[in-house]
Protein backbone atom coordinates (compact mmCIF):
# COMPACT_ATOMS: atom_id res chain seq x y z
CA UNK A 1 0.00 0.00 0.00
CA UNK A 2 1.46 3.43 -0.90
CA UNK A 3 2.52 5.63 1.97
CA UNK A 4 2.75 9.29 2.78
CA UNK A 5 5.28 11.60 4.37
CA UNK A 6 4.56 12.60 7.95
CA UNK A 7 6.25 15.97 8.33
CA UNK A 8 5.51 16.48 12.01
CA UNK A 9 7.40 13.41 13.18
CA UNK A 10 9.81 13.10 10.28
CA UNK A 11 8.86 9.43 9.91
CA UNK A 12 6.86 7.62 7.28
CA UNK A 13 3.22 6.81 7.82
CA UNK A 14 0.90 4.47 6.00
CA UNK A 15 -1.80 5.82 3.73
CA UNK A 16 -4.22 5.50 6.60
CA UNK A 17 -2.87 7.36 8.97
CA UNK A 18 28.61 31.61 12.17
CA UNK A 19 26.77 28.57 11.32
CA UNK A 20 28.50 25.97 9.23
CA UNK A 21 26.86 25.79 5.76
CA UNK A 22 24.47 22.93 5.21
CA UNK A 23 25.16 20.37 2.50
CA UNK A 24 21.49 20.29 1.47
CA UNK A 25 19.36 22.71 3.42
CA UNK A 26 15.70 22.56 4.43
CA UNK A 27 13.03 22.92 1.77
CA UNK A 28 9.75 24.80 2.21
CA UNK A 29 6.87 22.31 2.34
CA UNK A 30 4.62 22.36 -0.74
CA UNK A 31 0.96 21.58 -0.58
CA UNK A 32 0.13 17.88 -0.38
CA UNK A 33 -0.67 16.23 -3.74
CA UNK A 34 -3.96 14.55 -4.50
CA UNK A 35 -4.00 10.77 -4.14
CA UNK A 36 -3.04 8.91 -7.35
CA UNK A 37 -5.48 6.46 -8.92
CA UNK A 38 -5.05 2.69 -8.71
CA UNK A 39 -3.73 2.42 -12.25
CA UNK A 40 -0.94 4.89 -11.51
CA UNK A 41 -0.01 3.01 -8.33
CA UNK A 42 0.08 -0.31 -10.19
CA UNK A 43 2.16 1.18 -12.98
CA UNK A 44 4.70 2.61 -10.52
CA UNK A 45 4.97 -0.77 -8.79
CA UNK A 46 5.48 -2.45 -12.18
CA UNK A 47 8.31 -0.02 -12.93
CA UNK A 48 10.04 -0.98 -9.71
CA UNK A 49 9.57 -4.68 -10.39
CA UNK A 50 11.29 -4.28 -13.76
CA UNK A 51 14.14 -2.41 -12.09
CA UNK A 52 14.46 -5.10 -9.39
CA UNK A 53 15.09 -7.63 -12.14
CA UNK A 54 17.58 -5.33 -13.84
CA UNK A 55 19.44 -4.17 -10.71
CA UNK A 56 19.00 -6.91 -8.08
CA UNK A 57 21.99 -5.72 -6.08
CA UNK A 58 21.33 -1.97 -6.16
CA UNK A 59 22.19 -0.30 -2.88
CA UNK A 60 24.03 2.57 -1.27
CA UNK A 61 27.26 3.28 -3.15
CA UNK A 62 28.97 5.06 -0.25
CA UNK A 63 31.30 2.66 1.56
CA UNK A 64 30.47 2.68 5.27
CA UNK A 65 30.26 0.64 8.44
CA UNK A 66 27.43 1.90 10.60
CA UNK A 67 25.43 5.12 10.97
CA UNK A 68 28.34 7.41 11.89
CA UNK A 69 30.38 6.54 8.83
CA UNK A 70 27.37 6.79 6.54
CA UNK A 71 26.40 10.18 7.96
CA UNK A 72 29.90 11.58 7.48
CA UNK A 73 30.28 10.09 4.00
CA UNK A 74 26.90 11.45 2.90
CA UNK A 75 27.72 14.93 4.18
CA UNK A 76 31.00 14.75 2.24
CA UNK A 77 29.24 13.61 -0.95
CA UNK A 78 27.70 17.03 -1.53
CA UNK A 79 29.05 18.47 -4.81
CA UNK A 80 31.23 15.46 -5.53
CA UNK A 81 30.76 11.78 -6.39
CA UNK A 82 30.31 8.79 -4.11
CA UNK A 83 33.27 7.14 -5.83
CA UNK A 84 35.55 10.03 -4.95
CA UNK A 85 34.32 10.10 -1.35
CA UNK A 86 35.12 6.39 -1.10
CA UNK A 87 38.76 7.09 -1.94
CA UNK A 88 39.34 9.21 1.17
CA UNK A 89 37.03 7.71 3.82
CA UNK A 90 39.13 4.65 4.76
CA UNK A 91 41.97 6.85 5.98
CA UNK A 92 39.57 9.40 7.42
CA UNK A 93 37.73 6.86 9.57
CA UNK A 94 40.94 5.15 10.64
CA UNK A 95 42.14 8.49 12.03
CA UNK A 96 38.74 9.76 13.26
CA UNK A 97 36.64 6.68 14.09
CA UNK A 98 33.84 8.37 16.05
CA UNK A 99 32.12 11.66 16.75
CA UNK A 100 34.39 12.59 19.65
CA UNK A 101 37.50 12.06 17.58
CA UNK A 102 36.03 14.10 14.74
CA UNK A 103 35.05 16.92 17.10
CA UNK A 104 38.65 17.09 18.34
CA UNK A 105 40.22 16.70 14.91
CA UNK A 106 43.38 18.55 14.00
CA UNK A 107 42.05 21.09 11.51
CA UNK A 108 45.12 21.08 9.26
CA UNK A 109 45.22 17.27 9.14
CA UNK A 110 41.52 17.05 8.38
CA UNK A 111 41.77 19.62 5.59
CA UNK A 112 44.65 17.69 4.03
CA UNK A 113 42.60 14.49 4.04
CA UNK A 114 39.62 16.26 2.48
CA UNK A 115 41.56 18.21 -0.15
CA UNK A 116 40.85 15.68 -2.96
CA UNK A 117 37.12 16.42 -2.64
CA UNK A 118 37.49 20.16 -3.09
CA UNK A 119 36.24 22.89 -0.71
CA UNK A 120 38.37 21.26 1.99
CA UNK A 121 38.23 24.24 4.35
CA UNK A 122 34.42 24.24 4.38
CA UNK A 123 34.20 20.46 4.57
CA UNK A 124 36.61 20.31 7.51
CA UNK A 125 34.68 22.98 9.42
CA UNK A 126 31.43 21.15 8.70
CA UNK A 127 32.74 17.79 9.97
CA UNK A 128 34.26 19.22 13.15
CA UNK A 129 30.98 20.98 13.93
CA UNK A 130 29.04 17.81 13.12
CA UNK A 131 31.15 15.73 15.49
CA UNK A 132 30.85 18.33 18.25
CA UNK A 133 27.05 18.49 17.94
CA UNK A 134 26.72 14.70 17.92
CA UNK A 135 28.70 14.57 21.17
CA UNK A 136 26.88 17.50 22.81
CA UNK A 137 23.33 16.59 21.80
CA UNK A 138 23.39 12.82 21.38
CA UNK A 139 26.28 11.45 23.41
CA UNK A 140 28.23 10.78 20.22
CA UNK A 141 25.55 8.57 18.67
CA UNK A 142 23.74 9.24 15.40
CA UNK A 143 20.03 9.77 16.10
CA UNK A 144 17.52 7.61 14.23
CA UNK A 145 15.13 10.53 13.83
CA UNK A 146 14.78 12.89 10.88
CA UNK A 147 14.07 16.00 12.93
CA UNK A 148 17.16 15.41 15.07
CA UNK A 149 19.29 14.63 12.02
CA UNK A 150 18.41 17.78 10.08
CA UNK A 151 19.27 19.86 13.15
CA UNK A 152 22.90 18.72 12.81
CA UNK A 153 25.46 20.91 11.00
CA UNK A 154 25.72 20.04 7.32
CA UNK A 155 22.69 17.75 7.33
CA UNK A 156 19.60 18.40 5.25
CA UNK A 157 16.61 16.26 4.45
CA UNK A 158 18.29 14.28 1.66
CA UNK A 159 21.22 13.34 3.90
CA UNK A 160 18.86 12.44 6.74
CA UNK A 161 16.85 10.17 4.45
CA UNK A 162 19.99 8.41 3.24
CA UNK A 163 20.98 7.67 6.83
CA UNK A 164 17.49 6.63 7.96
CA UNK A 165 16.97 4.32 5.01
CA UNK A 166 20.40 2.75 4.76
CA UNK A 167 21.78 2.77 8.30
CA UNK A 168 18.58 2.28 10.29
CA UNK A 169 16.38 0.37 7.85
CA UNK A 170 13.57 2.93 8.03
CA UNK A 171 11.65 3.56 4.78
CA UNK A 172 12.93 6.82 3.31
CA UNK A 173 12.92 8.40 -0.14
CA UNK A 174 16.12 10.08 -1.27
CA UNK A 175 15.52 12.54 -4.10
CA UNK A 176 18.75 13.23 -5.93
CA UNK A 177 19.04 14.50 -9.50
CA UNK A 178 18.48 11.02 -10.96
CA UNK A 179 15.40 10.23 -8.86
CA UNK A 180 13.89 13.62 -9.67
CA UNK A 181 14.60 13.34 -13.41
CA UNK A 182 13.29 9.79 -13.77
CA UNK A 183 10.19 10.54 -11.71
CA UNK A 184 9.33 13.38 -14.09
CA UNK A 185 10.06 11.34 -17.22
CA UNK A 186 7.91 8.50 -15.90
CA UNK A 187 5.03 10.95 -15.36
CA UNK A 188 5.02 10.44 -11.60
CA UNK A 189 5.51 14.12 -10.81
CA UNK A 190 5.84 17.48 -12.49
CA UNK A 191 7.69 18.95 -9.52
CA UNK A 192 11.32 20.03 -9.33
CA UNK A 193 11.22 20.73 -5.60
CA UNK A 194 12.75 17.64 -3.90
CA UNK A 195 10.18 17.48 -1.11
CA UNK A 196 7.31 17.67 -3.62
CA UNK A 197 8.91 14.85 -5.64
CA UNK A 198 9.34 12.86 -2.44
CA UNK A 199 5.67 13.24 -1.59
CA UNK A 200 4.51 12.30 -5.07
CA UNK A 201 6.71 9.19 -5.08
CA UNK A 202 5.57 8.22 -1.58
CA UNK A 203 1.97 8.36 -2.77
CA UNK A 204 2.77 5.86 -5.54
CA UNK A 205 5.08 3.39 -3.82
CA UNK A 206 4.51 1.24 -0.75
CA UNK A 207 7.04 2.17 1.98
CA UNK A 208 8.96 -1.08 1.56
CA UNK A 209 9.98 0.12 -1.92
CA UNK A 210 11.18 3.55 -0.86
CA UNK A 211 14.83 3.09 0.09
CA UNK A 212 15.99 0.48 -2.41
CA UNK A 213 13.61 1.73 -5.09
CA UNK A 214 15.50 5.02 -5.08
CA UNK A 215 18.79 3.14 -5.44
CA UNK A 216 17.35 1.38 -8.47
CA UNK A 217 16.17 4.65 -10.02
CA UNK A 218 19.64 6.10 -9.45
CA UNK A 219 21.30 3.12 -11.13
CA UNK A 220 18.93 3.39 -14.10
CA UNK A 221 19.54 7.12 -14.31
CA UNK A 222 23.30 6.65 -14.36
CA UNK A 223 23.38 3.83 -16.90
CA UNK A 224 20.35 4.25 -19.19
CA UNK A 225 18.07 7.22 -18.52
CA UNK A 226 20.83 9.78 -18.60
CA UNK A 227 20.16 13.50 -18.45
CA UNK A 228 21.51 14.56 -21.85
CA UNK A 229 21.38 11.38 -23.92
CA UNK A 230 18.80 8.93 -22.57
CA UNK A 231 19.19 5.47 -24.12
CA UNK A 232 15.48 4.86 -24.68
CA UNK A 233 16.21 2.15 -27.24
CA UNK A 234 17.98 0.13 -24.51
CA UNK A 235 15.45 0.84 -21.74
CA UNK A 236 13.46 -2.07 -20.31
CA UNK A 237 10.81 0.36 -19.07
CA UNK A 238 10.32 1.75 -22.54
CA UNK A 239 10.19 -1.77 -24.02
CA UNK A 240 7.58 -2.79 -21.45
CA UNK A 241 5.40 0.22 -22.26
CA UNK A 242 5.86 1.62 -18.75
CA UNK A 243 7.54 4.93 -19.60
CA UNK A 244 5.61 7.76 -21.28
CA UNK A 245 8.96 9.52 -21.93
CA UNK A 246 7.73 12.85 -20.61
CA UNK A 247 10.03 15.59 -21.90
CA UNK A 248 12.20 13.17 -23.91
Amino acid sequence: MPGQINESSGMQATASGGPVPRADGPTPAPSAPSAPNDAAVQRAAAVDEELIRLYPDAGCTLDHDGPFQLLVATVLSAQTTDARVNTITPGLFARYPDAAALAGADRADLETRLRPLGMHHTRAARLIALGAELVAAHGGAVPADRKALVALPGVGRKTANVVLGNAFGMPAITVDTHVGRLSRRLGWTTAHDPLAVERDLAALWAPERWTDGCHRLIMHGRTVCRARAPRCEACVLNAAGLCPRVGV
